[in-house]
């Protein structure tokens, strides 16, 4: 999910996004879907997002031949629909903006403080969590950020970890399977020396390497579920996705990260974003112009 990088309804249209060919979702229409998406999903739709539903609803009401929003949210709500085009519904209402080591402070730290702190304790396997991976780039910078640093550490480096990217799509993690990127996506964030490293040329686009992508493993998940199936984790990356959910949802879900993170675990937040106060589980962290907790 989320946004800029993850996946969520409440950023701007996306690029290039044209008008709307069906008429504007009506109040009534549009409160059944707040409902359905926070119900569903977690996510909050403001009163505001009127015209972002319109433009993204239509693509479904065209492909599945539905004549208006209004009858596709009538369906939607009295459960006709059935479950691919729910997942569809869930898709569109979602974008895919991501990049390669967005917020690079974050990555340096990963690189530089975090996983020599790993090696140390030599775990067998250590794991890394992405929540709302979207189409790949975190989960894969953070695998990168592994190569880096073992080639620059050997033989001292980190054991081969297990990384998991999640994300409520499934369209959406079929292209990150695939780890199959375009000239614009690797422009986006990533150094000509890693690009030449880590790609080759392929039908459709860069092939990642697999010694990196197979680090990764990629499952569909939904925050608002136990964590409990995921197992344990040495660090958890969920940033720019808790902003869409209420605060008492973000408590929660926050509550269960500490859960699965081991003693001392790492949670990487977006830089802008805080732990709620009083909520007592982890420390804040200040490494080189980069702020990020410890579960305690």
């Amino acid at each position: 999910m989320i946004v800029e990088k993850n996946r969520f309804p409440l950023s701007e249209p996306r690029l290039r996004e044209k008008p709307s060919p069906f008429a504007e979702i009506s109040p009534e229409a549009y409160g059944l879907f707040q409902t359905f998406l926070l119900r569903t999903c977690g996510i909050r739709l403001g009163d505001n997002k009127r015209y972002l539903v319109t433009n993204r609803l239509a693509g479904v009401c065209q492909n599945r031949g539905i004549q208006s929003l209004d009858e596709l949210v009538g369906k939607l709500n009295n459960g006709s629909l059935n479950q691919s085009i729910v997942t569809e519904i869930i898709d569109a209402m979602t974008t895919n903006e991501t990049f390669w080591f967005r917020d690079a402070a974050q990555f340096r730290e990963l690189k530089n403080v975090v996983l020599p702190e790993l090696s140390k304790t030599r775990f067998s396997t250590p794991r890394i969590w992405s929540a709302g991976c979207s189409s790949g780039q975190e989960p894969y910078s953070i695998s990168i950020s592994v190569d880096e640093f073992n080639r620059e550490n050997v033989p001292n480096g980190l054991p081969d970890p297990q990384i998991i990217g999640t994300d409520l799509s499934e369209s959406i993690l079929n292209r990150a399977r695939n780890a199959i990127f375009s000239d614009l996506e690797l422009s986006r964030g990533l150094n000509d020396e890693s690009r030449s490293r880590y790609f080759r040329a392929c039908h459709g686009g860069w092939k990642l390497d697999p010694k990196i992508s197979s680090r990764v493993h990629f499952q569909p998940f939904n925050l608002q579920k136990s964590f409990a199936v995921l197992g344990q984790f040495e660090i958890i990356f969920c940033r720019n996705v808790l902003i869409y959910f209420s605060d008492e949802l973000k408590r929660d879900i926050l509550i269960r990260m500490a859960g699965s993170l081991k003693p001392g675990g790492y949670l990487f937040l977006s830089s802008t974003e805080t732990i709620p106060s009083g909520l007592g589980h982890f420390e804040l962290v200040k490494g080189c112009s980069v702020r990020y907790f410890r579960k305690t």
